[in-house]
């Protein structure tokens, strides 16, 4: 019977996780140090873990809201809808051949692809059951795009301000090239108040693309009774920019909402970080973690080149 865990390392766990709620611990400093509790403590709280920072993560976008003008976030939903549709249709038919030419599974390739396409692991985790994914294939993809991810928090901002985009510019880079909402959140708080003004809308809008690409997942798979996760949070979100527009005069609670919501995604990013194990790279595998990376680089390299170009 294996040793039980010292009974240190849960409470430690939430310690240093409440500790990133402090206003001077940014995104990315909060991210690092997950990941260095996982390699030198180990996340033994990890299905509890896991089900605080979704929840953690959906009300700090919500959160967020309060913040950012509804206009702003009319103008992101309502711009390159048509544009929209052919990058992620793109980019799914460019994972495909991708996920042949590395020979990866097939199930696999597409919850890469679909991560890619969209959001992240909320994609893959709508996406999975209508595609009949085994848990092992749930986690290889999930396991790639994480740290991808985390890789991203890092990277972006620093290439943003090598090549001097504007906010804006990197508001939309990162909405389009980041996976996940938490680390396109994380980078664009580190860019600047600009560019999360326009990054958040923008990649709440491509999530709401999670619904018809299941859709169109289950027809193909001839699923008749698969189920979409509705992403509820993006319609909050929506909902909470409306309220702050229209009655300006909460305006000192909104902020207080605002300033909780960064520290909720702070608190995320080292749940997140804390979450990756070397058991976890290992699941990856070469293959699967080679077509996300050639798949992830054209995406943002052709995405960075686009919006240069358009200024």
């Amino acid at each position: 019977m294996p040793d039980a865990p010292p009974t240190w390392k849960t409470p430690a766990l939430w310690l240093g996780a409440g500790a990133c709620a402090l206003p001077w611990i940014t995104p990315p400093i909060a991210l690092a140090a997950g990941l260095a509790f996982a390699v030198f403590v180990g996340n033994t709280d990890a299905k509890r873990a896991a089900k605080v920072q979704k929840y953690l993560l959906q009300g700090s976008v919500v959160g967020l809201g309060f913040g950012i003008q509804f206009s702003a976030v009319v103008k992101a939903g309502s711009t390159g809808v048509v544009t929209t549709a052919l990058t992620l249709l793109a980019t799914m038919g460019l994972g495909l051949a991708l996920a042949r030419l590395f020979a990866v599974e097939r199930v696999t390739g597409q919850l890469i692809s679909t991560g890619t396409a969209i959001c992240g692991g909320s994609a893959i985790a709508a996406m999975g059951p209508v595609l009949g994914a085994e848990a092992r294939v749930m986690s290889v993809a999930l396991g790639c795009v994480f740290v991808l991810n985390a890789v991203a928090l890092f990277l972006f901002p620093w290439i943003g301000h090598l090549v001097g985009m504007t906010p804006e510019q990197f508001g939309y880079w990162s909405a389009i090239a980041i996976h996940d909402t938490s680390s396109v959140v994380g980078a664009a708080a580190k860019y600047s108040a600009a560019s999360l003004a326009i990054a958040v809308p923008v990649k709440l809008a491509r999530a709401l693309w999670i619904l018809p690409m299941v859709a169109v997942a289950a027809w193909f798979e001839k699923q008749r009774g698969a189920k979409a996760v509705i992403p509820w949070f993006v319609l909050l979100f929506i909902a909470a920019s409306a309220l702050a527009s229209a009655f300006p005069a909460g305006a000192p609670m909104y902020q207080f909402w605002v300033s909780a919501a960064k520290a909720g995604l702070a608190v995320t990013l080292f749940l997140i970080g804390a979450s990756l194990s070397r058991d976890n790279l290992r699941s990856v595998g070469w293959r699967p973690f080679a077509m996300g990376i050639a798949l992830w680089l054209v995406v943002s390299v052709v995405s960075l080149l686009l919006i240069l170009r358009a200024a």
